[in-house]
Formats: structure tokens, sequence, C-alpha cells
């Protein structure tokens, strides 16, 4: 397999590989995976994805066709950068053959290379494949939170390949104690977000922490957009979100 960035016109070509993954490893309508696939990779959010500085689209090709890619971002945190594997896709058609393992390979490498000291996986609980992929490569597990897709709700696990940093306890107005879990990090227009939990066993979800400015940021808009009211840092609803679909 040969390794490349993606280009404006392998468009096509992703989305099929991406719509026939998705078939094979998730119990998903056709319809829900039509419309995410049209939304993530359609031609104006794939060439979005493809000129953004802080992202990677890695195509694998066998004969000079796109059988697999990946999807990553880097996200900047304090004087931290971790990157976020968001899909791994292989066209099934070419599983049981090691080329995933061999992108995840080549992608990793090249997200050290752009300065990422720290790399995350997030999958579907219900993808048993995608969660034995990242344990067999020494991931851990490091939480979980809830998605809803089309109307039902599904738990995603998030890995990690560093020794996760754990929770920071922080008071709210109130004087109530939240739980900023520092592991999920989410890229926000400028700077992070950290999902924060009511209690230390991640079971029920607060809100959101700003990076930016260290703040904790709860509103969320009716397109499902966080925005911080202290320094404006928003976070638009990627990967599952219920108003992607």
């Amino acid at each position: 397999m040969e390794f490349r960035n993606a280009s404006h016109e392998d468009g096509e070509a992703m989305r099929e590989i991406a719509t026939r993954s998705l078939e094979a490893s998730y119990s998903l309508s056709p319809g829900t995976i039509e419309n995410a696939v049209r939304q993530w990779y359609g031609d104006d959010s794939l060439e979005e994805k493809i000129d953004r500085e802080d992202g990677l689209l890695l195509v694998g090709e066998l004969d000079g066709d796109p059988v697999a890619f990946t999807e990553s971002v880097l996200i900047e945190n304090d004087d931290r950068t971790t990157a976020d594997l968001l899909w791994l896709h292989v066209h099934p058609d070419y599983r049981g053959q090691g080329f995933g393992a061999d992108l995840f390979e080549e992608t990793r490498d090249r997200l050290h290379e752009a300065g990422a000291a720290d790399l995350r996986g997030r999958v579907l609980s219900i993808n048993e494949a995608g969660n034995t992929f990242y344990k067999q490569r020494g991931f851990e597990k490091a939480g979980e939170g809830e998605i809803e897709i089309d109307g039902r709700t599904h738990t995603e696990i998030l890995y990690v390949e560093a020794e996760p940093t754990g929770l920071q306890p922080v008071t709210t107005d109130d004087d109530t104690t939240v739980y900023v879990d520092r592991d999920d990090i989410d890229q926000g227009s400028i700077g992070a977000f950290h999902t924060v939990y009511s209690d230390e066993e991640r079971d029920e979800l607060y809100g959101y922490y700003c990076g930016k400015c260290d703040n904790l940021a709860n509103a969320m808009d009716a397109m499902g957009r966080i925005e911080c009211d202290n320094c404006g840092n928003s976070r638009k609803p990627t990967r599952w979100d219920a108003a992607y679909l």
C-alpha cells in the first residue's frame, strides 16, 4: 500500500470507501449513513478538510486506486499538541490484509512528525472490531460519552495512547464540584474544549470547559454549537452530532 495526502479529486472514491466501511462496521440505516457521508465528505466539506492546516487526510492506495483513508485533527491545548484520529476507513473488499494497521502506523508517524505529543482514537462501543483494534495497539480506555445518531443514543469510547492525565476538580459559581476531563478534548475556534462531568466516575455529563480562558462553557445553541460566554471560543458539532444528520 502507498500513502499520500488526499486531493480534491479523491472525493468520489473517499465517499464510496466511507459508505461501504460504515455499512460493514455499524448497524445504522442506509439513510443515516448516506446523510453523514454527504455532510462530512461532500465536495465543499472535503475541500475545507483538505485545506485546513491542523488536519490530516491520508489516503492508502493500491495500484493507484484509493482503498482506505484516515481523518485526523491536531488540537493545541496549552503547551501540548494532541492528535485525534477521528476515522480510519478501509473498504470491506480490502479488509483482513493488514492495510488498516499499516495505514494507522503511517498516520501516527505523520501526526507525531507534525508535533503531536499524544494520539487519541474515538470509536462507537458497538464497533467491536474498532475497539479491539485500539486495545491491541496498547491504547487505554480514557472515558466514554453518549451521542445521538438519527434519534438513537449510542456510546462512544475514547482511547488514549499516552497515560491519561485524569480529572481536574473545578468549583462552580454555586460551590458545586465538577470534574474537567483533560483527556477529552474538542477543538474550538480559538482554543480547546473539555468535557465536564458531575461525578468522578464520568457517568453524568455536566457541560464543557473552555481551555482558552479556563472557564465553564455550558451554552449550546439549537444547532449543537458550544460557545464560551467569556472569550467567544466556539465549537461546531462534528462527527455524529445530531445536527449533522
